[in-house]
């Protein structure tokens, strides 16, 4: 019986983020929803920029790597679609970790005066997040349509998408209740993440490198997840079961890392800001 107890509690606390999110999710839905609609408020083109940034982004690239750096062993647009794949899942994370120190101050009104459930901020930020990336991503679809076909492997994208978006709640929830302490911890993710574009597989593959040195590189939790992205959208292949299973692990260990440590210091935060 005591063991039936005790896997029932560990269960609980496992589903705990997940049915509290579910609990919320109207909460989430309206707040992510106003979101979206005030973001381009003011502006000529509205929501349209949404699609004209990745897309403004993707004729860069490929003009760089067609006029100035070259093919360098590759098609212009296979190269333009490496880096564009590469980043959507950056992006996506520096957006996130940007943002994440100053949560808690952006919704203090929110926080001290109602009720209100702090540890869904964090699904609001990556749902608000993940709606752009998700259209960069389509654009990015579309034009691998067009350049050289999509392979079957890209229905895998919902296995890659997942993990990695659970690594984000961990990151974000980790950053907010740190960042509700001190405000440099904002100043230091923005000096850290332009660095972290060039540590990370954004205008290389992990293949580029000397073979002895590649595994540092999966110290970067983006890395990995990078890497699967481009092998089911560009190169048709199946992704490695291991840097999947290895991704996954080190995504939930994150997931609720952050959210442990959020839950400790929730109690404190509305003090503290």
């Amino acid at each position: 019986m005591s063991g039936d107890v005790i896997k029932g509690g560990l269960g609980a606390r496992l589903a705990q983020p997940f049915l509290e999110a579910w609990r919320y999710r109207e909460l989430i839905r309206v707040i992510v929803g106003r979101d979206l609609a005030v973001r381009f408020t003011a502006s000529l083109l509205g929501p349209a920029w949404a699609v004209i940034s990745p897309l403004v982004l993707l004729a860069v690239y490929t003009f760089a790597f067609s006029g100035i750096l070259g093919p360098q062993g590759s098609s212009t647009g296979n190269r333009a679609l490496s880096i564009f794949v590469a980043l959507v899942f950056f992006n996506l994370m520096a957006e996130l970790a940007g943002r994440a120190p100053l949560l808690i101050q952006e919704h203090m009104h929110f926080i001290k005066r109602t009720i209100f459930p702090s540890a869904s901020l964090a699904w609001i930020a990556v749902v608000r997040a993940l709606a752009y990336a998700g259209i960069a991503m389509v654009l990015c679809l579309t034009f691998t349509l067009f350049i050289q076909g999509l392979p079957w492997t890209v229905l895998l994208l919902p296995l890659i998408v997942l993990p990695y978006v659970l690594f984000l709640l961990g990151l974000v929830w980790f950053l907010a209740a740190l960042g509700a302490f001190t405000r440099d911890l904002a100043y230091l993710m923005v000096t850290i993440i332009p660095i972290l574009i060039f540590v990370t597989p954004v205008f290389y593959s992990v293949a580029d490198l000397p073979e002895a040195t590649r595994w540092i590189s999966y110290l970067n939790p983006s890395a990995g997840f990078i890497e699967m992205g481009r092998d089911i959208i560009l190169r048709g292949r199946l992704f490695n079961p291991v840097t999947w299973l290895m991704a996954s692990l080190g995504s939930l260990l994150v997931f609720y890392g952050g959210y442990s440590v959020f839950q400790r210091y929730r109690r404190i935060l509305v003090d503290v800001i």
